[in-house]
């Protein structure tokens, strides 16, 4: 009789000590993925990025192509700041979490092609743990983030912003970075000197009224 007593004292204490926020038994992916972000109308197309995690293994060609961006219209000055981060994104299969990230891109409006290791910081991957392993407070009924994410911000100047997302899928900017410009120019100079895209009509019309909005990213 005191066995069973002393079991279901245990019992009871760790139910009480179990965190009801708790993702452990939620489906997850074993990897995190990576996204890009462009400011409205600032057009960009990343060539190639590597990432360097924290076992300190690098995996090359982990994504590129286009970023997640848009071309309102609307009269206002959105290309200034960041409007959202957008749920394009690539899972880094095989790496562990980000040290580091190295990004190459192409800035369509300037024209100019950038270039740039960033640094990831413990606060971003300690958001990325807690995002998959944590269910959001406000719906606790609902399943934890599947796979953790990183996005990087393009901008022209060079500028690159960093966001995760936090359990209840908010981004949460960690980082930002100074890119240089890439000698070799667009394609490592292998296309002549041509960029991936012809700046659109929209952009041309937005930065004709508005200008490049240096300096707000």
């Amino acid at each position: 009789m005191k066995f069973f007593i002393a079991l279901l004292c245990v019992l009871l204490v760790a139910g009480c000590n179990a965190d009801p926020l708790s993702a452990k038994h939620d489906p997850r992916s074993p990897w995190w993925e990576l996204g890009f972000v462009e400011p409205d109308y600032m057009k960009v197309w990343v060539e190639d990025t590597a990432v360097e995690d924290i076992k300190g293994k690098t995996l090359l060609h982990t994504g590129g192509g286009s970023a997640s961006g848009g071309q309102p219209e609307d009269g206002t000055e959105s290309a200034r700041g960041w409007d959202g981060v957008g749920a394009s994104a690539k899972a880094v299969v095989g790496a562990d979490l980000p040290r580091r990230i190295f990004v190459r891109w192409q800035s369509i409006v300037e024209p100019q092609t950038y270039r740039a290791w960033v640094d990831i910081p413990e606060e971003a991957r300690q958001l990325m743990l807690s995002s998959v392993n944590q269910r959001c407070p406000k719906y606790p009924d609902q399943t934890a983030t599947y796979i953790s994410s990183v996005y990087l911000g393009l901008a022209p100047g060079g500028v690159v912003q960093v966001w995760v997302r936090d359990p209840c899928h908010h981004p949460v900017k960690v980082a930002r970075a100074q890119a240089e410009i890439e000698p070799l120019g667009p394609s490592q100079g292998k296309n002549q000197g041509r960029y991936a895209y012809p700046v659109s009509e929209k952009s041309k019309r937005y930065i004709e009224k508005f200008g490049i909005p240096y300096g707000s990213w």
